[in-house]
């Protein structure tokens, strides 16, 4: 699949900036899924590239290549809660969470309204630094199985983020991709809105185009 992504951030004040970026992806047999990332505009993020693994069972590899520095370099999972590209999203949120990192259970009211309601806690003190949050609410579509909404809670068990999902885009053999989500921090006020267009499906792109090697060029 490929697609041209728009990144927006918008400050409590109002003011905005954008990002355009390219992506290509691909899925695997077994849940995996590689994904390489471009950065096109503006001229200060321009030759930005990013190289994410997303495996099924293990966590997520992520490199980064960037111009300015002319260094490609593998994102630790220690900075899986750091911003992604200065927006409200994290690395994290750029791929998706092993579930052995995880404790989850249906809470109150799931079930109803055709809705799961999923609450996932880290099992231990280093996944929830890794993270950057002590729990997550999820709230997914019981026939469709397509989340809709994300609460993060930080270590004061305050809720400081939302994630919601309002657009998706119908892959082959029933499955869905996410083409909208917005992050809004409820601390600060911000928002930043991630937004999938010019969607191809189903076209051809060796392996090799997902390498560390290719992202320098």
């Amino acid at each position: 699949m490929q697609a041209t992504i728009s990144l927006s951030i918008v400050e409590k004040n109002g003011a905005s900036r954008s990002r355009t970026i390219a992506m290509t992806s691909r899925s695997y047999p077994g849940g995996l899924e590689k994904r390489f990332i471009k950065f096109l505009e503006p001229a200060d993020v321009r030759g930005t590239a990013m190289l994410i693994i997303d495996n099924k069972d293990v966590s997520d590899e992520i490199w980064i290549y960037l111009p300015a520095l002319k260094k490609t370099r593998r994102i630790s999972s220690s900075e899986n809660a750091r911003s992604f590209m200065s927006s409200e999203f994290s690395n994290a949120d750029m791929g998706s969470p092993n579930l052995a990192d995880f404790r989850n259970r249906h809470i109150d009211g799931s079930g109803t309204n055709n809705t799961w309601i999923i609450e996932s806690i880290p099992v231990d003190e280093d996944k929830a630094d890794e993270y950057g949050y002590s729990r997550k609410i999820s709230y997914i579509s019981m026939d469709k199985f397509r989340v809709s909404r994300m609460e993060f809670y930080n270590f004061d068990n305050k809720h400081f983020k939302t994630i919601e999902i309002t657009e998706f885009h119908e892959m082959p053999e029933g499955k869905y991709m996410v083409s909208k989500m917005t992050a809004v921090n409820q601390i600060n006020g911000r928002k930043s809105e991630i937004f999938f267009r010019n969607i191809s499906d189903n076209i051809k792109v060796e392996d090799s185009y997902f390498s560390v090697q290719n992202l320098e060029r």
